[in-house]
């Protein structure tokens, strides 16, 4: 009963995976190579190494990181702080809940539409979105180029993925904090435990799943974002640059090995993050 899946999954999955680390190691960088017009050579781990030391690709790199970091840790507090607020039934909770779940039916391309708009870099007398509004209210100050600045530029793109991904985070703790009895709350009360203890050491230990659980949801999204930068800042502004754009790059310009070794890459970073979390997820079950 399983063999058509194990099949079909050994094809489409491994299978392409193994075609995408070899093309990752030839020389398969023109439209000639890709039209098998011209030979193919092997050439091992030169390209990882070729753009490892290509000064563009490390900055992809480390806007990878800063998007990543930003965009974890910006819809995990966000999204916990919300969750914490919303845990006791309050008058219009289910409402506020319903309009901050809202964008994540809204998808990345659409909403980059908008925030494009909004993260608009023009300053002064022709300032718009978000500047124009900064501009109305006085504080002229906190006038930017948001995701024109060409060191921190990415983190301005982190603010619609926090936007559009932290009302998912609050469900998640929101769930994760109405999981835990009620029995084990009032024990620590009638131990006289705090609330702030009851929280410490009774609730928070139990989040530990679901906070795992973000954590991998948020970060894998993150390493493999596309749509989003794609659609407030294209695919040729340098300060926006990550290696999902890279790989749509090399790709359309026939280098199938370079696009092929970012991602490999990007396959990599992301073993490294779910790997240890499935190796933790399967002890958790065994024990």
């Amino acid at each position: 009963m399983i063999l058509p899946s194990v099949i079909v999954i050994g094809i489409f999955v491994y299978g392409l995976l193994g075609v995408n680390f070899w093309t990752s190691m030839t020389d398969n960088h023109s439209a000639a190579q890709a039209a098998d017009q011209e030979p193919i050579a092997f050439v091992g781990l030169t390209n990882y190494i070729d753009l490892l030391l290509t000064e563009q690709f490390r900055h992809s790199l480390a806007n990878l990181v800063l998007f990543t970091l930003a965009f974890l840790i910006g819809a995990m507090v966000t999204g916990f702080v919300w969750a914490w607020l919303l845990e006791r039934p309050i008058k219009g909770g289910r409402t506020f809940q319903t309009i901050y779940l809202f964008p994540m039916a809204v998808s990345f391309v659409a909403s980059g539409v908008v925030w494009r708009w909004l993260l608009n870099s023009s300053q002064g007398e022709g300032a718009s979105g978000l500047n124009r509004l900064f501009q109305l209210i006085g504080v002229d100050l906190l006038q930017n180029p948001w995701w024109n600045n060409v060191t921190f530029g990415i983190l301005a793109i982190a603010l619609p993925a926090i936007w559009q991904l932290s009302g998912y985070v609050m469900a998640l703790f929101l769930a994760g904090f109405r999981g835990v009895p009620e029995e084990l709350r009032e024990a620590a009360r009638m131990d006289g435990a705090t609330e702030w203890q009851i929280y410490r050491r009774v609730i928070f230990p139990q989040l530990t799943p679901v906070v795992m659980s973000a954590i991998v949801i948020i970060a894998h999204m993150s390493l493999k974002s596309f749509d989003l930068i794609m659609s407030i800042s294209g695919a040729s502004n340098y300060q926006t640059k990550v290696p999902a754009i890279d790989m749509f790059v090399f790709k359309s310009g026939f280098d199938y090995a370079n696009a092929a070794a970012v991602g490999a890459f990007l396959l990599i970073i992301i073993a490294f993050l779910i790997v240890p979390y499935l190796i933790h997820q399967h002890r958790e079950r065994t024990r």
